[in-house]
This record gives structure tokens, sequence and C-alpha cells, in this order.
């Protein structure tokens, strides 16, 4: 079920009343309608692939109360390494083993040696990347002794299942949502209002911006070849801005969600494409996975502790990880590599933590060294998002060979004009605006929040009646949720 659908339309109305009117006198019987609910959800999709959640479930549930009876260290890591095993078991086979078979082939090939072995039709389940990596998160912190493992089962489902970030995130760490099943919920107006602006935020950029991004982005990649460079720098920055409205797009839909439940979760997105440096994109950028990765990969191996070998070593470790938990093909370990090598000059030379503020803070436009530094952090991420986007590395290398072996031939621009012509000014006037309020409420937990606190209720009103015309009538043709292939 998609959070632009018709479907999810109907189906968040019919929660939302039960849950409030007819559960909540009952914390247990409130927390078993999430669960019925989020299975709901998922199963909508393919009920079939539910029993991993519940299988993944039920594993994690009974080592966290083994653990809590197990004092001796050896037994106590093997319960972890179960949970582990388990976890990402699933998530290397579903995922991952088609592209270890294909290139064990492929190795043995190139030596003259021939194995015959089939790959298997595999549906990779919607979500299991971050379902997986959310269930770890709790066994791995009971057995550090970070969290009480829980008795409730119900609550503990609920969690992993939690329908509004299910499938794509927040990866909500167990020491913050969970406890959030074990207290009676109060129904907030404030808190009610302010998610269904920010669901109504994150909407418009996944209806508006990213789908209308998604056909230009599409059509420039697919066909590269036929681009010069400035149509393909286009095709870059489509791509730039699709990825971020679909996904804060779909981060803004899911916080705003749980706060109709009353729910608070992490913040996803903190304007990423306003960043100085490339370390400070990544405290913005899918905060949930880069903070998971921090805490459970990048410090246990030594983090950016010891010598300089060892900082280069953990740096890549962890990009490189977190490229390839974005999928099976050698584009995303490139990606990661590459964010690898920006990241190295800055963590070496110790300014990894030099902009930790919001830029340009308490004034209408950033400064010329402000401006400049987040051109060129802009410049290297849009760079680093063809890696993304491509169908392959030799793909990528020749969209990027196109890009600057073209900016000399001046008929490139005006093909590049033309084409801006047909995306229309209308949307690129929107896009504009977008960037604008984004700007504008940089200091917010979602980009409208500073227009809820600094206008009256009438431009409100104005304002977001707009928006629901612009969603209705500029919205372009729908796009599954990139993230939902994680």
């Amino acid at each position: 079920m998609f959070f632009n659908s018709l479907d999810f339309a109907v189906f968040l109305p019919i929660v939302f009343i039960l849950y409030w009117f007819v559960t909540n006198k009952n914390l247990k019987l409130q927390n078993f309608l999430i669960v019925i609910a989020s299975y709901t959800f998922y199963g909508w999709w393919d009920w079939l692939f539910l029993s991993l959640i519940i299988f993944s479930t039920v594993v994690d549930y009974s080592i966290g109360v083994l653990l809590s009876k197990e004092e001796k260290v050896h037994k106590r890591k093997i319960l972890l390494w179960t949970s582990i095993a388990v976890n990402l078991g699933f998530l290397g086979f579903f995922k991952y083993y088609n592209f270890f078979l294909d290139n064990f082939i492929s190795a043995f090939s190139f030596f003259g040696m021939e194995i015959n072995a089939n790959s298997l039709n595999i549906i990779l389940p919607v979500g299991i990347s971050f379902y997986t990596f959310q269930t770890l998160s709790y066994t791995i912190d009971v057995y550090k002794r970070k969290l009480e493992p829980t008795k409730d089962f119900i609550a503990f489902s609920a969690f992993v299942s939690f329908f509004p970030q299910l499938v794509a995130g927040p990866i909500e760490r167990a020491t913050n949502l969970l406890p959030q099943f074990y207290k009676k919920r109060e129904f907030d107006y404030s808190k009610a209002v302010d998610g269904m602006r920010q669901i109504l935020w994150g909407l418009f950029k996944k209806i508006v911006i990213t789908d209308n991004c998604a056909q230009y982005a599409n059509e420039i990649f697919n066909n590269s070849a036929d681009y010069g460079g400035s149509t393909l720098i286009l095709g870059a920055l489509f791509f730039t801005f699709q990825i971020y409205g679909d996904f804060s797009g779909y981060s803004d839909i899911a916080i705003g969600t749980s706060r109709l439940f009353g729910f608070n979760l992490m913040q996803n997105f903190a304007f990423p494409y306003f960043s100085r440096d490339i370390a400070e994109f990544w405290r913005r950028w899918h905060i949930s996975l880069s903070t998971w990765f921090r805490d459970y990969l990048y410090s246990p191996v030594g983090g950016s502790r010891g010598g300089t070998w060892m900082k280069v070593r953990n740096t890549f470790i962890i990009f490189i990880v977190s490229g390839f938990w974005h999928g099976a093909n050698w584009t995303f370990i490139a990606w990661g590599v590459l964010n690898a090598i920006y990241f190295l000059p800055i963590l070496l030379t110790k300014n990894n933590r030099r902009n930790l503020d919001t830029v340009a803070e308490g004034k209408y436009l950033p400064s010329l060294k402000e401006l400049s530094s987040i051109a060129l952090t802009f410049g290297l991420t849009v760079i680093t998002w063809v890696f993304f986007r491509a169908e392959n590395i030799g793909h990528a290398l020749e969209f990027i060979y196109g890009i600057f072996s073209g900016l000399d031939d001046y008929r490139n621009y005006y093909r590049s004009y033309k084409y801006l012509y047909k995306v229309g000014y209308p949307f690129i006037i929107i896009s504009i605006s977008f960037i604008i309020i984004e700007w504008i409420g940089r200091n917010n937990q979602f980009a409208t929040q500073a227009l809820d606190k600094h206008t009256n209720k009438f431009i409100r009103f104005i304002f977001y009646y707009i928006l629901l015309i612009v969603i209705f009538n500029m919205g372009g043709k729908e796009q599954q949720f990139i993230y939902f292939q994680f």
C-alpha cells in the first residue's frame, strides 16, 4: 500500500477512528490494532512476505527474553550472533544471492573456468532492509544492556511492524520507539494538526516534485547517449531532486502519520542540500541510517580513533557497507567509495565537525563563502547520484564523461533550453518556490513548520489550499517510492 494511493486514503481514516474511538480505553488493545493495521498495510503488497516479519519478530523477542535470563558472556554472544545471523541471513538471501552468484560465476569465467549455476527468480520483500535493521537495534541494545528486554510481545510486534515507517523508515531505535508503546497515548489536537501539515508537505514533495522529476530524469538517463553535456546536467539535477523529494517526502508522511497516533519518530532529513561540506551532508541525509551505521558498525570497529590507516579503513568500511545496503549493484558500491573519498580529507584534517549549526542561522541569505561551500558540496553530491541512478558503472562513467565533454559546444545549451521549455515554466517556478520554502524553513523539523509558527491562520489556510490545488493539478505520472526497492 502506497502513501500516495487511494487505498491509503481510505485505510488511514479507518485506523485513526478505530484507534482513538474504539480501542482508546485499553493500551494493549490499541497496540494490537496497530499490529493488525500494520500487517494489513504490508500484506496489501504481498501477504506471503508477512511470514518474514512475523518470524523475525518471534526470533528477536525470544532472544531478548533469553538475554534477560543469561549472565554468561559466551552464551550471550551466541544469542546475539543468532539474531544477527537470522536477520542478515534473510536479508542476504533475498537481496544479494543473485548478485554474489553472478559475480562468482564471472570471476571464474575470467580465469577460463566455467561454472553452471542458475540464478533464482527472487522477489525482494518491500522494506526488508529497514525492518531488519530496526529489529537488530533491539537485540544489540539488549545485549549491551542499554535497554531492558520487553516481556510484552504485542508491544514488540507493534514496534517491529509499525506501519508508518515499516517499509522505508525512519529506522527507529528500540530505545526511542519501543517505550512509546508502553505508555497510554492521549489525543493531542495540535500534534495531530502538525502531523497533517507534515503529511501534506510530504505528499507535495512526492507527487509534484518527485514524480515530475522522475519522468525527466528517466528520459535523460535512459537515452543519455542522445543528449549533450548541459542536458545531461539537467538529468542529474532532476534525479538529485527526485531522490530527495521521494525519500524525504516519504519520511515526512511517515513522521506526520505517526504524530496522528501519538508517536514521535526521529527526524530523517534536515535539509541536506544546504550543507557546507560532505560531513555535514551526512549528518543531515538519511539520519536514521547514517547514525545506525555510526553506532552499530563504525564505532565498534574503532571509529575515528587510532592512526591514519584505521581512520581510512573505517571510513571506507562504513561508506561501502552503506552503499551495498542500498542495493546489489556495483554502482551503489562505487557511490559509497566516492562518498568515502569526499569525506576522508575532512576527517583527516579534523574538520568533520566544523559545521554543526544551521547555515546562515538568523539570516535571510548565506554569505558568499557559505554559498560557495553549499554549491561545491551540492555539485559533488550530484556526481555521486549519477552512480546511484545509472544502470551500471560503464553507464555512469559515460554519463559523467558526456557532461564534461559537451560543455564547450554551445549548441548543447540551446538543446537544454529547449528541454526546459518542454518541462514547462509552471513546474520550474514550482520547483524554485519549493527550494525557497525549504530554505526559509531550514531550522524546523519540516519546511512548512516555519509558516505555521510565524503567520496567521488566514495566510496558512491560503497556503495549504494552494498546495492542495498544486498537488491535484501538477502531479506527475505516479512513480513507486525509490526506497521501496531497498
